[in-house]
């Protein structure tokens, strides 16, 4: 788990990585090791107070100069809403986030639905299935060229989409999008805040993203 300056869920994605039953290791955005860690977790929040574009000065952090290469060469990386703007900045994941449509932060309960199963964070899900995680944020439309909307839906990297209304605008209803390989995953809503019914989430659905790489680090 990176923390950067305003980082939020840093803690909540720890216990997520613990339920799991993994191992989770601190990352500070200042260091240049990554602690050979098997997989990164870009946690949400408001890094550098979302200055200029969410996730645009942390795209500079001294671990980043670490991790992108590491990325583009296989280690498995997930993001959510701070940490998928994170990587769309790196240039690892394609489009941008912008501010809702509504102009209005969206904190709720959110349906969405898995579009593709076979990333390395999404395995233990089933193919279409309907899943609640919550949301919260006030820059979360994912937008892009209509080439690049098009050859993600052509290959297959849309990884989620929302259900029951869009609560930002993004552009064919994405919440969520992949690499080409399926190892680097960015989604808005927070599987991190959906792991266990004792603190009232809406379900235990996002467990499923942190067994899913476990899974598939054992079986490497």
């Amino acid at each position: 788990m990176v923390t950067f300056p305003g980082t939020l869920d840093d803690q909540d994605a720890a216990r997520a990585v613990r339920l799991a039953g993994a191992e989770p290791v601190p990352l500070w955005h200042a260091d240049h090791d990554l602690k050979g860690v098997d997989a990164v977790f870009l946690p949400g929040g408001f890094s550098y107070g979302d200055y200029l574009r969410c996730g645009a000065i942390s795209r500079f952090a001294p671990l980043m100069d670490e991790l992108i290469p590491a990325a583009r060469s296989g280690l498995p990386v997930l993001g959510t809403c701070n940490g998928f703007q994170i990587l769309c900045e790196a240039h690892l994941l394609p489009g941008a986030l912008t501010r809702n449509a509504s102009l209005h932060y969206v904190c709720r309960d959110q349906g969405i639905r898995v579009v593709n199963n076979r990333t390395a964070w999404t395995r233990d899900f089933e193919q279409g299935q309907d899943i609640v995680l919550p949301v919260k944020h006030g820059e979360g439309r994912y937008v892009a060229s209509d080439e690049t909307l098009a050859e993600l839906e052509s290959t297959g990297r849309v990884v989620f989409r929302y259900l029951g209304g869009n609560p930002n605008g993004s552009l064919n209803d994405i919440a969520g999008i992949t690499n080409e390989t399926g190892t680097i995953v960015g989604l808005m809503p927070h599987p991190e805040h959906a792991v266990e019914e004792l603190v009232g989430a809406p379900s235990t659905d996002g467990r499923a993203f942190f067994t899913s790489i476990l899974k598939k680090l054992v079986n490497a």
